[in-house]
């Protein structure tokens, strides 16, 4: 995950409590805790209604940066120990991720290459 440009944690006003709660979540440290409440989860039961690959969208919007598709594993973790209280570690979420995007990408509509486009 990239760390933010200046030192100090981005944690808005009024979401201390959840930076703390997040961050007793397996899996998660300083700097996931600090995505989370920057993308105003509220806390555990928000989490939980959350959409792992959306987060990682929102985030990657926010930062204005592709974060490594680690950080989606790192989300589904965390979303699956808010609704479930399931620890696992976040690496054994990565062939979930791979299929899920896997089938993203098959769904996507295919780019027609530049040739095709300048004969128009």
């Amino acid at each position: 995950m990239a760390k933010p440009k200046t030192s100090a944690w981005r944690v808005p006003k009024g979401f201390d409590g959840a930076f703390a709660e997040f961050q007793t979540i397996p899996n998660v440290g300083k700097a996931t805790a600090e995505d989370l409440v920057r993308l105003r989860v509220r806390g555990m039961k928000d989490l939980a209604a959350r959409d792992a690959m959306a987060m990682y969208h929102a985030i990657g919007k926010l930062d204005g940066q592709r974060h490594d598709p680690c950080v989606i594993d790192v989300f589904m973790a965390a979303v699956e120990f808010a609704r479930t209280g399931a620890c696992k570690p976040w690496w054994k979420y990565t062939p979930e991720r791979k299929a899920m995007l896997a089938v993203i990408h098959e769904q996507k509509p295919k780019a027609k290459s530049r040739r095709a486009r300048s004969k128009r």
